[in-house]
């Protein structure tokens, strides 16, 4: 009997160790049954194939330190070899997050969007976060409660802004009020730098006037953006100063007013252009104005580079596509916008721990065949 006894040990010893074999079994001789090929798989069959319970396979999923390496070694190949990919909505419970980012936006320049939207897509893909959209119009009535609204029914874990909401103090200090982290692209410093990206446009349209002077061009007009954008008034310092520099003038009659928008930088070329006394230069304040533009230009004859340079601002992929292909200013959108996300992430993970200063960009003038001296 006391031999009998004295064995129970072992016995249990024996079985654990065998219980610890088969959690270090590779991923190959675990056996996955046919069905969890026929459906997606839930969190539910990797517990059962992995007998342990759901709340562990949380665990292993957001990385927790409290599980076993042998036990998280086992959910690991299971994961693997039935192909589970975990939902953010089932990940965001273990640990009270969404893994969603919201991308709010009020502007007419398709491109400038899509551009942000792909480097904020790349960041989430890489993390593990999700990318919900929300246009909406920063005049209109209701639009704080409708932003409101937007944040709290998605559980947003962060916000990314850009301009002009992302000028907005009221959109800001609601945002703070409700408790969601946010990112904001802006053209000026403003409080809280560690919640911008910082892209220096009084610098590249500075380049944009030096270049034009270089060139010997005196007879200058500029299309501004939208008065409502920080951009357009640092854009135009920015030009204006540099020409100034080198001794040139424009005259207020030359400078008008766009939308940012292929249709008004068309309107505002025809304008400009179809005087008797006419410009030999143009710098549109992005490349959808640029694009219209040349299309004035084409309508009243007038060769570009050849009787007028055009320059634009933003470096979209039109710009190398247009014939001749466009001088202007590259700002790296699509980079602005996964260094947004990429920090507002950290944010989230981490809170602002050594995130103290903005993301700064530099626009610089990228000079292609629209540009030239000005017809003799």
């Amino acid at each position: 009997m006391a031999d009998t006894d004295a064995e129970k040990p072992k016995a249990r010893r024996r079985k654990a160790l065998a219980g610890d074999a088969r959690l270090a079994a590779p991923p190959d001789a675990l056996a996955i049954p046919a069905w969890t090929l026929a459906r997606a798989p839930t969190i539910n069959d990797v517990a059962r194939l992995a007998k342990v319970s759901k709340k562990t396979v949380s665990r292993v999923i957001n990385q927790s330190p409290h599980v076993h390496d042998a036990t998280r070694a086992v959910v690991d190949a299971v994961v693997a070899r039935i192909g589970y990919v975990p939902s953010p909505q089932a990940r965001g419970l273990a640990i009270n997050r969404s893994f969603l980012l919201g991308l709010i936006y009020d502007n007419p320049n398709a491109q400038y969007i899509v551009n942000v939207q792909g480097g904020i897509l790349e960041a989430c893909h890489r993390e593990g976060f999700e990318l919900v959209v929300h246009p909406c119009r920063q005049v209109a009535p209701g639009f704080l409660a409708d932003v409101k609204t937007f944040v709290q029914r998605q559980n947003l874990d962060g916000v990314i802004l850009v301009p002009p909401l992302s000028e907005d103090a009221a959109l800001i200090a609601l945002l703070r009020t409700i408790g969601c982290r946010y990112m904001r692209l802006m053209s000026v410093p403003l409080d809280e730098p560690a919640a911008m990206v910082l892209h220096t446009d009084r610098a590249g349209a500075a380049e944009v006037g030096a270049h034009l002077a270089q060139l010997g061009h005196t007879k200058v007009a500029l299309i501004t953006g939208p008065q409502r954008y920080r951009s357009t008034h640092e854009r135009r310092e920015g030009f204006l100063g540099a020409l100034a520099e080198h001794g040139v003038t424009v005259p207020e009659s030359w400078i008008v007013e766009g939308l940012y928008t292929f249709e008004t930088g068309e309107r505002r070329g025809m304008e400009l252009l179809s005087g008797p006394d006419r410009p030999t230069a143009i710098f549109a304040s992005n490349d959808e104005m640029a694009a219209g533009v040349y299309k004035a230009a084409y309508r009243l004859g007038i060769g570009i580079p050849r009787d007028l340079t055009v320059v634009g601002f933003d470096d979209t992929p039109l710009a190398s596509r247009m014939c001749p292909a466009l001088s202007t200013v590259r700002l790296p959108i699509h980079d602005m916008g996964r260094l947004a996300a990429d920090r507002l992430i950290g944010r989230i993970n981490d809170g602002d721990v050594g995130r103290t200063q903005p993301i700064t960009v530099t626009p610089r003038l990228v000079v292609r065949e629209s540009s030239a001296a000005p017809p003799a």
